[in-house]
């Protein structure tokens, strides 16, 4: 018997949700504010030259409708392979972002990341990320976003391979803990978790599991920091390590 992790979720607020951070990236930043202050500032010498090739250029297409494409990324979501790796999962990090915005430089492509980070998932393959951040590079632009946010969260959801951020990428640090939060889980959820994981790997022998996944919580727990946000050092990292602790007993004699 397999468990599959899924909770009563609204899909019509996941739905608003992505409509409403589709439509505030459509429009240009603040002056000063976001992924576009410092490129606005290095190039303000060279506006008159900007407004001239603005003018010449040809109008873009429209934009397309947003909602199709939520819709992919939901049907994406719900797919059969996937235990823990669902539309819990997705509702779960957009609510944990919602904790930790106030700490990314860009919440909402931070947001965007998040709907993008497992797009694509097939437990037996490691090209998940890449294949998930090319699936971005396509539609953002349909969507009439920027060149430079289409990269940043394409960026951010390669950034989901390793889970360690630079210093001060505050965007990777908000999405990384985000993505990592349910470590942190009340133990029967964390237990839960860990079951759901082993459903989505029941193609792998239990003693090779057991050995991969051993090896995965020691390295977790050899980490100096699992959470990089000062809201997930303070209230996700003890908790994180002891749910770890518990589970690498259990795997181990």
């Amino acid at each position: 018997m397999t468990s599959r992790m899924t909770t009563p979720h609204d899909e019509a607020a996941l739905l608003r949700r992505w409509n409403t951070t589709i439509e505030t990236l459509r429009r240009p930043p603040a002056a000063g504010t976001g992924a576009g202050a410092a490129h606005a500032e290095a190039t303000a010498a060279g506006t008159e030259v900007a407004a001239v090739t603005a003018v010449a250029a040809a109008p873009s297409p429209p934009a397309a409708d947003p909602a199709p494409y939520a819709a992919n990324l939901l049907t994406r979501w719900s797919e059969p392979q996937r235990h823990y790796h669902t539309v819990t999962h997705l509702a779960a990090v957009l609510a944990h972002l919602d904790t930790l915005a106030g700490h990314a430089a860009d919440p909402d492509l931070v947001r965007l990341a998040a709907w993008f980070h497992d797009a694509v998932y097939l437990p037996d393959r490691d090209t998940n990320e890449d294949r998930s951040a090319r699936l971005a590079e396509r539609a953002l632009p349909e969507l009439g976003l920027s060149a430079d946010a289409t990269a940043e969260v394409a960026r951010l959801v390669r950034l989901t391979v390793t889970h360690d951020p630079d210093p001060e990428d505050t965007n990777g640090e908000a999405l990384c803990d985000a993505d990592l939060a349910i470590l942190a889980a009340p133990p029967e959820a964390y237990a839960a978790y860990a079951s759901a994981v082993r459903a989505e790997y029941a193609f792998v022998p239990d003693p090779d599991f057991r050995t991969g996944r051993a090896a995965v919580l020691t390295h977790l727990l050899a980490l100096p920091r699992l959470f990089r946000t000062p809201y997930g050092a303070k209230h996700w990292e003890d908790a994180a390590r002891r749910n770890l602790t518990t589970e690498l007993g259990l795997l181990t004699p």
